[in-house]
């Protein structure tokens, strides 16, 4: 069975963020559970599906296969020398936003450090990456991608990093365009619900995904602990 890596951000265990998330993917990445959707939102189900497999996250470093040569407790311990080194990244409020036919959590004001962490991640990690197959490389879609795109997928294995890259945390599957406004007020009322507070970013995590199974945690990393 083909196991593949993924280096993400997850909100802190018991905050209100990681609640939201989990409640509107139905889906729990650290324990492995389905969450039960909130009794406002049961029609989620239907429009989550594919972002439900990996659970509420921001990518840091897009899903890899590892290298032939690599073992995963190096790939552990690169990410943990990469956290251990690393001091907290202050991101401020959230928003929900359309990304394409998508809808995500983003930053409102997002700082050039967010980008320059992603950035570390893509390059402290590549070293582990076993090339993209054929059929990986076309689930990218490079007909769509502009040259810089294609460039980026051949060299980096994915095209959205480096002056690319988006920190978001997905909310739902590509929506039809009638739907997003209603869907876009729905979700954003909920979010504000939950009383949000400014984001900080003082971990990364690295999971797991069997064959084509959901992604869970691996590893939690936090930034500045060498122990972690």
């Amino acid at each position: 069975m083909i196991r593949r890596y993924a280096l993400y951000w997850l909100p802190a265990p018991g905050s209100g963020l990681e609640a939201f998330g989990r409640s509107v993917l139905g889906y729990d990445n650290v324990s492995g559970h389905p969450v039960p959707y909130p009794d406002t939102l049961q029609d989620l189900a239907a429009v989550t599906a594919g972002a439900r497999v990996y659970g509420f996250h921001a990518t840091l470093k897009a899903p890899l296969r590892l290298a032939p040569d690599a073992a995963e407790a190096d790939l552990v311990a690169a990410a943990r020398d990469l956290a251990a080194a690393h001091p907290p990244v202050p991101v401020g409020g959230l928003a929900v936003a359309a990304l394409g036919p998508f809808l995500a959590l983003v930053p409102v004001a997002p700082p050039p450090e967010l980008g320059l962490l992603a950035a570390e991640c893509v390059a402290a990690l590549d070293p582990f990456r076993a090339p993209p197959t054929a059929a990986e490389r076309a689930k990218r879609r490079p007909d769509r991608l502009d040259p810089r795109g294609r460039a980026l997928l051949d060299r980096w294995g994915y095209p959205y990093v480096f002056e690319a890259f988006r920190f978001h945390l997905t909310l739902t599957d590509a929506l039809p365009e009638a739907d997003r406004a209603a869907w876009h007020a729905r979700l954003a009322e909920a979010y504000a619900a939950t009383g949000p507070e400014g984001l900080t970013i003082e971990s990364v995590s690295l999971l797991t995904q069997d064959g084509s199974g959901p992604f869970r945690l691996l590893a939690r990393l936090p930034f500045g602990d060498a122990h972690g």
